[in-house]
């Protein structure tokens, strides 16, 4: 029975892994290939044309996000699961404030869809077509917020638990800040982009969730058991 236990425990872990591999995978496409092949923030004519000629990468880059954003409303479920008895009040605010995400990340995919009616009209307007891609832009600039804020307690937990590197939670922690630091500069400084800083401050975050999925995948978790210390915490929580 503990043999099955141990068993089951370690393949929720590499689920975990399976789900965040997905969301990495689907994330840097959409987020970050696709854009990068296709829109010249700074020239709307270019963009339009890239975009009219090369539709099915966009329409990947959409189906892509929304495959993301699936995967991402099950992972933190997952992950509660490993880390429940570690500490209940951190695995809940990782699971909220994670899945809170996943319904601005759709919503916000709308303006996506309102680019490629506009490429298909008649009378195509760049402008409009850079109005939608800069709401697109400012919708991921909001969900960053989120993005960062449930790596806090899900690194905490990684960091308590035991079951996966110390130092890939104090990463995901960092992570966190990194987020929230490029929300700031972004909102607070028109030229915060063209400074070239945002991808170094993203790095810990970057790094910590790539390497948590990975080891996640490849090693699975260890089946710990819970200190004293995660026994109090727990009965502390129940109450």
């Amino acid at each position: 029975m503990k043999a099955e236990s141990k068993m089951s425990f370690r393949n929720t872990g590499r689920i975990a892994g399976l789900l965040y591999l997905v969301v990495v995978i689907t994330g840097i496409f959409s987020l970050a290939y696709v854009p990068s092949k296709l829109i010249v923030w700074s020239d709307s004519s270019v963009t339009f044309n890239n975009i009219l000629n090369s539709q099915l990468l966009f329409r990947l880059g959409i189906i892509s996000g929304l495959i993301c954003y699936t995967f991402f409303l099950f992972l933190p479920l997952v992950l509660y699961k490993l880390f429940k008895t570690v500490h209940k009040t951190y695995s809940r605010y990782m699971v909220i404030l994670a899945i809170v995400s996943v319904p601005i990340s759709f919503v916000n995919m709308l303006n996506k869809f309102a680019v490629l009616s506009i490429i298909n009209s008649k009378e195509r307007q760049q402008d409009l077509m850079m109005f939608y891609l800069d709401q697109y832009d400012y919708g991921n600039l909001i969900v960053q917020i989120f993005w960062g804020l449930w790596l806090f307690p899900f690194g905490y937990l990684v960091v308590k638990s035991g079951i996966i590197p110390k130092f890939l939670g104090v990463l995901l922690m960092l992570g966190c800040c990194s987020y929230l630091i490029n929300f700031f500069g972004n909102a607070l400084f028109s030229n915060y982009y063209k400074l070239g800083i945002s991808s170094y401050v993203q790095l810990p975050a970057t790094i910590g969730e790539i390497g948590t999925c990975l080891w996640l995948l490849i090693m699975g978790v260890k089946n710990k058991t819970i200190t004293e210390d995660q026994n109090n915490d727990l009965k502390w929580n129940s109450n």
